[in-house]
């Protein structure tokens, strides 16, 4: 049975191709809508985009049809524009409110229409306000993989097995190929760069899925000696490991605060560097203030984005010990380091580029495929997050860019996910991340 969805403007400007993912049933799309959307046109970065497209996607349908009687896509879904039913608003909420005219416009739709009607957006406070006068109302999910944050990709598993088993431990330390061994005991193939850390008393073995093989962490990657610092719990070698190979040029690693994961990639890129396997290290983050906007800090684009980056220079502080950056600075005046806001990627290429995108959890996936898709030849991308700690509206723990992408990719040669799950910034750090 057709179902009509009225789309809100958050959704349209979240996801351009939005317009188009309603197959077989009817959306609408309030004028008010239109009006917002007009506001948002001339932003930069991937909200400007969407804004941009939907307004020419309406007027190229235009010339097929009548877009307030409704224009039918190849897909079976019609696209129409509501001219009028905003003057219902209910008591209590401003009549002049561009949600409120939605609301109303639901409530109209909903008493005279046979078909069920459901409103569409990413504001979890419009669709509150829907669910308490009676309409029904939904998120857009088309990005959510998963429903459950349990569900969420690690990037490894730990398994203890009994002394029955321990057989396979002594195999793959003898060099053997027990990788098949090791998926049963698991109960599934491993991902690709999925670490396997399988115990049995004292013995413990340590691997990682490599093309077909699961093969040893520690005898292959003397990462001590490669980058010069010392991993301090199993997650942290993980995570050393994909930053440092070469065939992973996609590396996300997610984890609550003072887990080491803006150190642990700082140093890797810093040792990348030295070894000439990148000719610079461009650091990027989605900015989302809590109080002022980027535009009125004063100084050029990189002057404006010192103070979001604070914490990579915190952490190049600690790694290099060069507490006046000057250090920092000489290479940054170089050009072997670069800060840039993340809207300004659109149209760039990254060659020979270590990539940093810190706080990703803050960026919606069409942002970072922007990013992603500018990666070119002989480069490393690297996102950074903890998804707990999300600042942007219309995204949540299972929306962001970073999960999806930890999630879209792990069946992927090329890239590699982990989830740091201790903090090692300091006891006090770690305890208050637990308790507060």
């Amino acid at each position: 049975m057709r179902k009509i969805f009225i789309v809100d403007t958050s959704v349209l400007l979240y996801d351009k191709s939005s317009i188009h993912s309603f197959p077989e049933n009817d959306v609408v799309i309030p004028l008010v809508a239109l009006d917002e959307l007009d506001r948002f046109k001339e932003k930069k970065g991937v909200t400007g985009e969407s804004a941009r497209y939907v307004n020419r996607f309406l007027d190229d349908l235009r010339k097929t049809g009548n877009l307030h009687e409704g224009v039918e896509l190849e897909n079976g879904q019609t696209i129409r524009v509501a001219l009028e039913g905003f003057s219902e608003v209910p008591s209590g909420l401003n009549g002049d409110d561009a949600d409120n005219k939605m609301i109303s416009l639901a409530l109209k739709m909903t008493r005279e229409e046979e078909a069920s009607v459901i409103m569409v957006t990413k504001d979890i406070n419009f669709r509150v306000k829907c669910d308490a006068l009676g309409i029904k109302s939904e998120d857009y999910y088309k990005d959510k993989i998963i429903d459950k944050e349990e569900k969420s990709y690690k990037g490894f598993i730990s398994i203890d097995i009994d002394e029955k088993m321990k057989d396979v431990i002594d195999l793959f330390y003898e060099g053997e190929d027990v990788t098949e061994d090791i998926e049963d005991i698991v109960g599934r193939r491993l991902h690709p760069n999925e670490f396997i850390n399988i115990k049995c008393g004292s013995q413990s073995l340590l691997g990682c899925k490599v093309k077909n093989k699961i093969k040893n962490l520690k005898a292959t990657d003397k990462l001590e000696e490669f980058i010069g610092i010392k991993p301090r719990n199993r997650e942290q070698l993980f995570a050393l490991n994909l930053l440092c190979r070469d065939d992973v040029p996609l590396v996300s690693l997610t984890g609550l605060a003072g887990s080491g994961k803006t150190f642990l990639t700082l140093m890797a890129g810093l040792d990348g560097l030295n070894k000439n396997k990148y000719k610079r290290i461009v650091i990027t983050r989605n900015i989302q203030p809590v109080g002022r906007d980027i535009g009125f800090l004063p100084g050029d684009a990189d002057d404006k984005m010192l103070p979001w980056i604070a914490p990579i220079i915190d952490n190049f502080r600690q790694g290099t010990g060069d507490q006046d950056l000057t250090y920092f600075e000489v290479m940054r005046r170089s050009g072997k380091i670069e800060v840039a806001p993340l809207a300004f990627m659109r149209g760039r290429t990254f060659s020979d580029t270590f990539l940093i995108i810190d706080e990703s959890q803050n960026s919606t996936i069409h942002e970072l495929k922007t990013v992603i898709t500018r990666i070119g030849e002989r480069s490393k991308i690297v996102l950074l997050g903890d998804t707990d700690q999300i600042d942007t509206p219309y995204i949540d723990s299972l929306s962001n860019g970073l999960t999806i992408v930890g999630e879209k990719f792990k069946d992927q040669e090329m890239a590699g996910h982990i989830q740091l799950q201790r903090g090692e910034r300091s006891s006090l750090s770690y305890l208050a991340s637990l308790i507060l």
